[in-house]
């Protein structure tokens, strides 16, 4: 019986995968099927039917012979399996779910920076303020270290050129008794009436002169003229046609910063922006308007720079008539200390003019950044 079945079953392993390699080729074109129908019947019928699978062919075939002795193993009866079914395919795992980000958020970012600590705030503001006050006092301050030392060394001589402590006593003398009071109150009065004067005058003449070219052109020449003319060289004018009164002293100190102040306001007002001036008229504004919106504002800074320059001249220009002709003021103060050769309470005048001056130009300085709050710093 080995014999007749072991043939059998290589015949039908064989058969089985003949099927399956007719199964892997596809099934029969159509045009052939549609030419010979009766040849592709008779194939379909003739093939025998395939087992489920190579797996199931090699369960269902007997063992081969053993050469034990004992004659032949008997065929197995293990029942063909059905093929397995193909395992499904997994899934792709989830993949983690990503941290919060605002849970992330306070470890990434930095730690904020610790305030500084309240009482130390005003040190360091004291400290900026220090340096700044020497940095800008240090040449004054060099200055009045090479006066004193230069007299005492037999530099210069000590009797036209008293050391500076000399000076601040016969200043500290001068404030006891009264006189640089009296002296320095008469010639405020001075100054400060003939410059409020001038800039009344010479701010509204120049933003008319600057605005209306014809009367520019008009006057042009008659203030290139004036403007020439040293006010000191008028002063005898002054004092023929005015008298040796207050009105010649406050008159001169009124021509002397006339000047600076109305150029600087024509020019301001011509230097103007063309295209705000074009844009505020687009805008139907009327002429006050437009002063007060658009060439005021664009003005101050030139204008206050001529106001600066008036005030300096206004201190100078009086000294100067006060030495002329004068009772009371730190012009005659100068003047008759020179001829009464007290030469300390001569400096100390003068110490005080220049202090007056850089207390003036710091207060307009002030004015003026309070009034150009709009410019951007640079």
């Amino acid at each position: 019986m080995t014999t007749d079945t072991t043939p059998a079953a290589a015949a039908a392993a064989a058969t089985a995968l003949a099927g399956q390699e007719e199964d892997a080729r596809g099934p029969a074109a159509p045009e052939a099927v549609g030419v010979f129908p009766a040849a592709a019947a008779a194939r379909a019928s003739a093939r025998p039917a395939a087992p489920a699978s190579a797996a199931a062919v090699r369960d269902s075939a007997p063992p081969a012979p053993t050469s034990t002795g004992q004659g032949p193993t008997p065929p197995s009866t293990k029942v063909p399996t059905l093929p397995e079914a193909p395992a499904q395919a997994k899934a792709p795992a989830p993949a983690p779910a990503l941290a919060k980000a605002p849970a992330l958020a306070p470890a990434l970012a930095p730690a904020p920076a610790k305030a500084p600590a309240p009482a130390r705030q005003p040190a360091r503001a004291l400290v900026r303020w220090l340096r700044a006050a020497a940095l800008r006092s240090a040449a004054v301050l060099a200055l009045l270290a090479v006066w004193e030392t230069a007299p005492r060394l037999g530099l210069v001589d000590a009797t036209f050129l008293p050391p500076v402590s000399q000076v601040a006593v016969a200043w500290w003398e001068l404030l006891g008794n009264g006189q640089l009071g009296t002296h320095a109150s008469a010639s405020l009065v001075r100054s400060f009436g003939g410059f409020g004067i001038a800039v009344a005058v010479a701010v509204p003449l120049g933003l008319l002169i600057g605005w209306y070219r014809p009367l520019a052109a008009l006057l042009g020449p008659l203030l290139e003229v004036f403007r020439n003319t040293a006010a000191l060289a008028l002063l005898p004018v002054f004092v023929l046609l005015l008298g040796i009164g207050e009105t010649s002293k406050v008159s001169i100190v009124v021509y002397a910063c006339v000047w600076p102040i109305l150029l600087n306001t024509i020019s301001a007002v011509g230097n103007a922006d063309p295209t705000l001036v074009r844009l505020a008229r687009s805008m139907d504004l009327s002429t006050l308007r437009l002063f007060q919106k658009v060439i005021l504002p664009s003005s101050v800074p030139a204008v206050f720079t001529g106001i600066r320059l008036a005030g300096a001249v206004s201190i100078l220009v009086l000294v100067a008539a006060e030495m002329i002709g004068a009772k009371a003021g730190l012009g005659y103060l100068i003047n008759a200390s020179q001829f009464n050769f007290a030469i300390p309470q001569m400096y100390a005048g003068i110490v005080t003019i220049s202090a007056i001056g850089v207390a003036f130009n710091q207060l307009l300085v002030a004015v003026e950044r309070r009034l150009s709050v709009w410019r951007v710093p640079a």
